[in-house]
C-alpha cells in the first residue's frame, strides 16, 4: 500500500486531511456539515458583512499542486493584508468543494475549471472569477513494453489506455487531443483504473495511461514516455494549442453584488500567492503547505522537485481568467459529448471583477 501512495500523484497526497479545519482524515457527508456549520458560524446573524468584518471559507480540492498558491498567499499575510480571515477547507475532490458551494456550505469554491463547467450546465447558479491554474496536472504516457510501438497520440487507436473514470477530466483530455490529432478515439479500449496508474503501468496492464507526478517521473525512469505532457507549456502549446484553464475559483452568481469587493480582495492576495509561488524557492513555496500534507522528508523533496519542473507552466501570471484557455476546456467537453453547444461560457465567466 505505501509504495502505491508514493507512486501515485502529488494530489492524492491530500486525502489525509479532508478537512484541514478539523485536522481529520473524514468522508465527504461529514466534511460538508462541518465546513456547514463553519460558515454559519462566521456569517453572523446580518448577512453578508464587509470583507474586513468577517471569516471567509474557501472549499477546494486536496491537490497540493492545486493549492499551494493559495497556502502561500495565506502563509505570507496576502489574504490578511486584504482584511480577509481565510479558512482553506480541504475536501476529497473537487465535486465535494462543488457541491459544498452550492449547498452554501462555503462561501468559494476552488475547484478545475472541468468541474465548474459541468456543475454550471448541470444548473448551478454560479460564477467563476479568478484563475490560479493555466495547465491540467497530466500526461499522457506510454507502458514501458510499449514505447517502441506507440510514437505518437494517434499511436492509441486500437489500444488500451488506463485513465481515472470514464467522463473525468482526464478521459476528457485524451479524447480532445487524439481528435486534434486526426484520431479516432472510439477505437480506443478506455479502461477505469482511478489515480494511481503507475502499476497498471509498468505492469503492461494497460499500453497507455493518464498519470500525474509523481507517476510520470517514474515510469519515464522505467522505460515509459510522455506522449504529451499537458503540466508543461510547450506542450499545451503544441498539442492543445495554448493554456486549458484548470484551477480557479468561483462563487455563488446571486451574491456577486454583494461581495463584488471581498472577492476582488480574494483575487488581489491569490495574484500575489501566485507572483510568490513562481518568484520563491521551491523549498519556500512547499513550506507554505501545512505540514501534515508533507510529512517526511521524502515527500517534502518529491514535492520540492516536481514544483521546481512545473511552477512556471502551471501557474499563470495573473489571476485574470484566459477566455480562450476555458474555451478550450469547454472545446474538450463538447468533443466527447459531455456538454451540450448550446453552453455559452459568458454565463459562467466573470470577466469584470477584475481590472485590466
Amino acid at each position: 500500500m505505501q509504495a502505491a501512495q508514493s507512486s501515485g500523484s502529488l494530489g492524492s497526497l491530500a486525502f489525509v486531511a479532508a478537512n484541514l479545519v478539523a485536522g481529520e482524515d473524514i468522508g465527504r457527508r461529514t466534511a460538508l456539515k462541518r465546513i456547514g456549520a463553519l460558515a454559519t458560524a462566521v456569517a453572523g446573524a446580518s448577512g453578508i458583512a464587509s470583507a474586513a468584518d468577517r471569516s471567509v471559507v474557501i472549499a477546494f480540492c486536496g491537490q497540493l499542486l492545486c493549492v499551494i498558491p493559495y497556502e502561500v498567499a495565506r502563509a505570507r499575510g496576502y489574504f490578511a493584508e486584504e482584511g480577509l480571515d481565510v479558512k482553506l477547507v480541504y475536501t476529497r475532490g473537487g465535486n465535494a468543494a462543488m457541491q459544498a458551494l452550492v449547498g452554501r456550505a462555503s462561501d468559494y469554491a476552488a475547484t478545475s475549471f472541468d468541474v465548474a463547467l459541468q456543475a454550471f450546465a448541470r444548473g448551478a447558479k454560479i460564477i467563476r472569477f479568478a484563475s490560479t491554474g493555466q495547465l491540467p496536472l497530466y500526461a499522457l504516457a506510454t507502458a514501458p513494453k510499449t514505447t517502441a510501438e506507440i510514437r505518437s497520440v494517434n499511436d492509441l487507436q486500437s489500444r488500451t489506455v488506463g485513465i481515472s473514470g470514464i467522463g473525468n477530466a482526464d478521459h476528457i483530455l485524451v479524447i480532445y487531443l487524439m481528435k486534434k490529432a486526426g484520431g479516432d478515439p472510439g477505437k480506443v479500449r478506455f479502461v477505469s483504473i482511478g489515480t494511481n496508474l503507475f502499476e497498471a503501468l509498468v505492469g503492461g496492464q494497460v499500453d497507455a495511461g493518464m498519470v500525474q507526478e509523481p507517476a510520470l517521473s517514474l515510469i519515464t525512469a522505467a522505460g515509459g514516455k510522455a506522449l504529451v505532457n499537458a503540466m508543461d507549456l510547450a506542450d499545451a502549446n503544441k498539442y492543445l494549442g495554448g493554456p486549458y484553464e484548470f484551477m480557479g475559483v468561483a462563487v455563488r452568481a446571486e451574491e456577486r453584488l454583494q461581495r463584488l469587493d471581498e472577492m476582488r480582495r480574494v483575487a488581489r492576495a491569490l495574484g500575489k500567492g501566485l507572483m510568490d509561488t513562481r518568484r520563491l524557492s521551491t523549498e519556500d513555496a512547499v513550506d507554505a503547505l501545512p505540514k501534515v500534507l508533507i510529512a517526511g522528508s521524502a515527500r517534502r523533496a518529491q514535492l520540492i522537485a516536481v514544483l521546481e519542473r512545473y511552477r512556471r507552466s502551471l501557474y499563470p501570471d495573473t489571476v485574470k481568467i484566459d477566455s480562450a484557455a476555458a474555451a478550450r476546456v469547454a472545446e474538450a467537453h463538447k468533443s466527447a459529448g459531455l456538454l451540450a453547444p448550446s453552453v455559452d461560457l459568458a454565463g459562467l465567466l466573470d470577466l469584470s471583477v477584475i481590472g485590466q
